[in-house]
């Protein structure tokens, strides 16, 4: 049986506060502990968050990622120096790996983690996915690991980030830090079920663009012209404007079946571009020549109202029961990042609220990266600008 752990702070020193986060997660006993998720900003040095937490916990798994900030039981920080942790007890897991993961692989590698995966695990139930927030296909990422586990397993989690410069993400696994890696987390428990949803809050305007021109995840051409400067022109930046100028006024929507807008509250999927290679754009899927694109704006009454509806619904499933832990993956351009506008503590505020236990919010490990998984239409699903929650509940 699986028991979760959770704690976040905000300290300068990499060694300090991974320890704060390990003592104050798991008490007194911190070396009874085997499976350790850490999320950090830029301003830590991975390798010392890693060899940190394993010196505490010598016989536990330890696996991290960057972000742009943390989403924890305390509430939310969005600094260079955040930490965060999720520690588990209890052996009903497996983790996999790969290195060397981008858009043109991401079906094989997802694949090649999900068979080492399946050998550790076959009875893995839920998965939590972390992979490189820079070049990869996520929904080959998706198919990669249903083609082991069937597309009844559920797939949750994030792809790293850094400050939204769209530079370099981190992933470290195995006692290493990458830039290009991916691991997978199995959870085998039989006695855990996990729900998860994603909403984001904004409304496509204007004309679409239309793809001209693509091939797998890199669109060369909207409207019969050079991709990134047709989409940086629409956006009033000049063509030699990085993807961090592009990323808080630049996403794109796709349209949305009728059915899966009712059940998503919203007419479009929303899709960010966090690199661009001369004038192609790297897109964060896979994308078709003929796809209608449109720009966006935020709304700020819709991410609140349907982050609430989404809470209420996740909510209402579990008919009185609470979560015994939350993960919860966040698109950066919903913090400070985009125009510090956001009321980040009150959104997180209501999103906890519900979920908490007798005035007590159950372990909750949160971050503010590059794109989210979560279900849409009963399908494995992924998504950007969202705010998504992964609810993980013990069985009646």
């Amino acid at each position: 049986m699986l028991n979760f752990y959770s704690a976040s702070t905000r300290i300068v020193n990499t060694q300090r506060g991974i320890t704060e986060c390990m003592e104050s997660a798991l008490g007194s006993s911190a070396t009874d502990c085997d499976l350790v998720i850490i999320h950090a900003s830029l301003g830590h040095d991975f390798k010392e968050l890693i060899d940190g937490a394993r010196l505490l916990a010598p016989t536990a798994t330890v696996v991290a990622a960057s972000c742009c900030g943390i989403v924890g039981k305390e509430g939310v920080s969005e600094t260079m120096k955040d930490i965060a942790v999720m520690a588990v007890r209890g052996t009903d897991f497996g983790v996999s790996w790969v290195n060397e993961i981008y858009g043109r692989n991401s079906y094989e590698k997802a694949k090649e983690m999900a068979e080492e995966l399946y050998r550790q695990q076959p009875g893995t139930r839920f998965i939590y996915f972390l992979a490189s927030g820079i070049d990869i296909a996520n929904d080959r990422c998706i198919e990669g690991i249903e083609s082991v586990f069937g597309p009844d397993v559920t797939i949750f989690g994030a792809t790293s980030a850094d400050n939204m410069k769209g530079v370099v993400s981190y992933q470290a696994v195995a006692g290493q830090v990458f830039e290009h890696a991916a691991f997978i987390i199995g959870f085998a428990d039989p006695s855990l079920e996990v729900n998860t949803q994603a909403t984001h809050g904004f409304v496509a305007i204007g004309e679409p663009f239309v793809v001209t021109r693509a091939e797998g995840h890199y669109i060369h051409e909207l409207n019969g012209k050079p991709a990134w400067t047709e989409f940086t022109r629409h956006l009033g930046l000049s063509p030699s404007a990085t993807c961090g100028d592009s990323i808080p006024i630049g996403a794109l929507a796709e349209k949305l079946s009728p059915e899966l807008a009712r059940e998503y509250g919203n007419e479009h999927i929303l899709r960010v571009v966090t690199r661009h290679e001369g004038d192609t754009m790297l897109y964060a899927t896979t994308i078709k020549t003929g796809t209608e694109l449109w720009l966006t704006v935020r709304d700020e009454p819709l991410i609140f109202n349907e982050m609430d509806r989404m809470v209420r619904e996740m909510d209402s499933k579990m008919r009185g029961r609470k979560p015994i832990a939350v993960f919860h993956a966040d698109c950066l351009a919903r913090g400070r990042f985009l125009f510090n506008r956001v009321l980040k503590e009150e959104l997180v505020s209501r999103m906890q609220f519900p979920f908490n236990s007798n005035g007590h919010c159950p372990p909750w490990l949160g971050m503010y990266g590059f794109g989210e998984f979560a279900r849409l239409g009963g399908k494995n699903t992924y998504h950007n600008y969202t705010t998504a929650l992964y609810t993980i509940y013990r069985k009646q």
